[in-house]
Parts: C-alpha cells; sequence; structure tokens
C-alpha cells in the first residue's frame, strides 16, 4: 500500500455524532481490537500514553516526547498530543495526518474529519484486515508529528 492509497473500506460507514463529542455511534470496534491497536501505539518510538487535552474523560492520547516533536504544528491535537483513543463503548480515535494522506484516507472510507479541528476520525477495526489499516494509518500520523513524513 502506497502512502496515499488505501484499501476501500466494506461497508456503509458508521453513525458519527458530533461535533462535541465528535465519536463513532455504530459499528464499534471489539474491545480486544482496540486493546491491540493501543499496545501497538505504546511501541512507537517516543509515544507515552496519557489523558487527552482535548477530548472526553476516559479517552487515552498519544503524546510525543517533545524531543521527538519534530512536525508541524498540525500534526498535532494540542501540545505534544498527536492521536487519541476513545472510550471502548465508541472504539474510534483522532489523529492528524498530512492533508493528501488525510484525503485518501477519507476517500476509502476509513474516516471523516472533524467539522472544527479537521483531525481524522478513524473508525474503529472490526476485524484483523481492519486493525492493519488502522495501525498503518497510526504510523503514518506519528510519520507526521516527528517529522518524517514525505508529504
Amino acid at each position: 500500500m502506497n502512502r496515499h492509497e488505501f484499501p476501500q473500506r466494506r461497508g456503509e460507514p458508521p453513525l458519527v455524532s458530533g461535533p462535541h463529542p465528535h465519536e463513532q455511534v455504530t459499528q464499534t470496534a471489539p474491545v480486544e481490537l482496540q486493546e491491540r491497536l493501543v499496545a501497538w501505539a505504546t511501541l512507537l518510538p517516543g509515544v507515552v500514553v496519557g489523558p487527552s487535552y482535548v477530548a472526553i474523560s476516559g479517552t487515552r492520547a498519544l503524546h510525543l516526547s517533545p524531543a521527538l516533536a519534530r512536525g508541524p504544528l498540525e500534526a498535532f491535537l494540542a501540545g505534544t498530543e498527536f492521536a487519541h483513543f476513545h472510550p471502548a463503548y465508541d472504539g474510534s480515535m483522532h489523529l492528524t495526518l498530512p492533508k493528501g494522506v488525510m484525503q485518501s484516507a477519507v476517500d476509502a472510507g476509513w474516516g471523516v474529519p472533524h467539522p472544527v479541528s479537521g483531525a481524522l476520525l478513524l473508525y474503529g477495526p472490526r476485524d484483523e484486515s481492519e486493525l492493519e489499516i488502522a495501525r498503518a494509518i497510526l504510523q503514518l500520523s506519528h510519520d507526521h508529528a516527528t517529522g518524517h513524513s514525505n508529504d
């Protein structure tokens, strides 16, 4: 999969509420897949999980070590927070991406932009193949935040 091409997500998109809170309402990801994605994210260089600066209580945010936070200002939701996982009843996450990559993800049906901040609401993975896509998109967000994005 190249940096701007994602496979088309199967089926209808889930219902989303918002803008406050902006969350996935249907097609909730299995908790086990949510937890595996969080565990994988904690292995990304410089990532620390903590409370979100911008989301509801119970959200787990990915904060980047300030020494590695070399991306542009728009690579962060607040401070060095570049992504966050919503509570298990939702299963989605918000993250930042370069504009072209985000548009490709939206066009392929993997999420929708936040109506205010513009961050991507990435739908929670429903199965193993969607977990791999979610990891790839989250990796691109981390690359963007660390300044390693080529986009």
